[in-house]
């Protein structure tokens, strides 16, 4: 399987973690994104537990990402006015760039915001919720083979070692037969394998646990530092304003041929032209069977709603708030 294939594959192992998490430790509500990390290291499916309660109360903020300095201001703004460099600590860089994060704040109705005596005084209009209980990492690889093994190897070890996660795991399809028992001692015994059955769609009982993961989390090793619980609140945020349903970002839903099917209880980009799914690189502007929409399908409504393209999109916008308040519900099957 190429690498443009295993994105399909990506797909249904987020469809499948968002309905059926935790897989081995019943359910925990959480939410489910895509392609996230850090410069040194990215995961291919994220998972970001959360307190329901907290979460919702994280919603009241908005549905959008709040950025690295964009948190920096909310997470501090006192319950006061004050002049904003009494009230945040020193960020580690010039002042100005915390005015300008500021505005943005003020203008994302995050805080409030005034000039007193030509200075800026800001306050928060509610306190920043601790919303994230845990981070896991999973690594996608539907064909495990031995070279691909010494390569997840590496990179499932490196997850081991900085502990940003707090589970690792190696999902991989079943083949029917039992796992190459070399591969899988091939793999860091701290991380856990789920073999995923998708030949009949995506439900919640679509994968197995082969192998159980250990916690990750530094108990009994001191809690982490400040700068690692930070990096880890920006992926988090990053996870909640993505998701993972943000494919079509990279795809092209403005070309007729461009479809969503279901696939089981997954909803999964297709291909009319090619009569398949397609991979993120196939479906580009590039594209030899790439035919835009028709300008009349662009102008129906009003005011101005677009064609089929805007319409997919905003189909997956929904199915991604329908999920996020059954997590702050914290029941229900999505």
């Amino acid at each position: 399987m190429t690498p443009d294939a295993e994105f399909g594959y990506e797909l249904l192992v987020c469809r499948y973690a968002e309905l059926s998490w935790h897989p081995s430790d019943g359910a925990r509500p959480a939410i489910v994104s895509r392609q996230l990390g850090t410069q040194e290291r990215r995961w291919d499916t994220v998972v970001i537990e959360v307190d329901p309660a907290a979460f919702a109360a994280r919603r009241a903020f908005g549905e959008r990402t709040i950025d690295s300095d964009l948190l920096h201001v909310v997470r501090h703004a006192p319950a006061d006015w004050a002049w904003y460099r009494d009230a945040l600590p020193h960020p580690g860089y010039p002042w100005r760039y915390v005015r300008q994060a500021v505005h943005r704040a003020a203008g994302r109705d995050l805080i409030e915001k005034r000039r007193r005596n030509n200075r800026i005084q800001l306050r928060r209009k509610r306190p920043y919720p601790d919303w994230v209980e845990r981070i896991v990492a999973i690594e996608n690889k539907p064909d495990l083979d031995r070279s691909a093994a010494a390569a997840l190897a590496d990179q499932l070890e490196h997850d081991v070692e900085t502990a940003l996660a707090d589970e690792a795991w190696l999902a991989t399809e079943t083949t029917g037969e039992r796992v190459e028992p070399a591969l899988l001692r091939a793999m860091p015994v701290e991380a856990g394998i789920l073999a995923t059955d998708f030949s009949a769609g995506v439900d919640g009982d679509a994968a197995d646990v082969a192998w159980h993961p250990s916690d990750l989390s530094p108990a009994g090793r001191g809690a982490r530092d400040a700068e690692t619980e930070t990096r880890r609140l920006e992926i988090a945020e990053r996870a909640y304003g993505k998701g993972w349903r943000s494919f079509h970002e990279t795809m092209r839903p403005d070309c007729r041929h461009f479809e969503l099917r279901r696939d089981g209880r997954a909803v999964v980009p297709y291909c009319a032209a090619k009569t398949k799914r397609p991979t993120a690189r196939e479906c580009a502007g590039a594209c030899p069977s790439f035919a835009p929409e028709p300008p009349q399908w662009r102008t129906k409504g009003w005011p101005i709603e677009g064609g089929p393209g805007k319409g997919l999109k905003r189909t997956l916008d929904r199915r991604r708030e329908r999920e996020r308040d059954r997590v702050t519900d914290d029941g229900g099957d999505g």
